[in-house]
């Protein structure tokens, strides 16, 4: 067989996909970010006449160079009001409040730490924009996720996040974290503690709410 690895990677998230419509979700899978940004211009925001959008930290979002579309109004982003809590020289207070705002947009774009092979996504988060946004509060969510989030199931999802995610964001944010040092969680109780909110989103409700778009890239953390 060529590319026996494409093939492997083909199956799999096929088979995530499709776990994650048995959920309730509204799943994609793209080639690579470009295939991303191409399903979310064409068929994802197109049907959600979305009036405004915010987001939350993901550095898949940026990378399929959306955020960029989003600030410069290109096609179907065109006239949404943006809740920009990237924009830059905002004060701590600021970006606070453009995240409580955003928690009323339309639609709330964002990554995700772990996806099961049953279809389930897994969270952790510092200050809970995020997870709240993924929970209640936009009328649509949109989750880009890189294959290399994709693990067998909870347990596994908790130990990538414990064990390899949240250490290395904690590193990329230069917090002042004992697991930047060390590389590895040390149940801290630091102030600068990114480790504080989990959520495990089963299903999506109502159904379609939470569109997950699946590249078979790894990106991000």
């Amino acid at each position: 067989m060529e590319k026996p690895i494409d093939h492997f990677w083909s199956l799999k998230l096929a088979a995530v996909r499709d776990a994650l419509e048995a959920n309730n979700f509204a799943a994609y899978v793209a080639a690579d970010v470009a295939q991303a940004r191409r399903i979310v211009f064409d068929d994802i925001l197109p049907k959600l006449s979305a009036t405004s959008v915010s987001w939350g930290g993901s550095m898949t979002f940026k990378k399929t160079g959306l955020y960029d579309d989003f600030l410069a109004g290109l096609g179907p982003t065109a006239g949404l009001k943006l809740f920009d809590t990237y924009a830059a020289n905002l004060s701590r207070e600021e970006v606070i409040e453009l995240r409580r705002l955003g928690l009323h947009a339309d639609l709330f774009v964002t990554g995700a730490n772990a996806i099961t092979a049953g279809g389930q996504l897994v969270n952790l988060d510092m200050i809970g924009n995020r997870v709240a946004s993924l929970t209640f509060g936009p009328r649509h969510v949109l989750v880009l996720a890189g294959r290399n989030k994709i693990v067998d199931d909870l347990n596994a999802a908790f130990a990538r996040i414990k064990e390899y995610a949240a250490p290395v964001n904690a590193m990329r944010l230069d917090k002042k974290t004992p697991c930047v040092k060390t590389g590895q969680c040390e149940e801290c109780k630091s102030p600068d503690r990114i480790c504080n909110t989990w959520t495990i989103t089963e299903k999506s409700f109502p159904k379609g709410r939470t569109i997950v778009v699946l590249i078979d890239e790894d990106l991000g953390l």
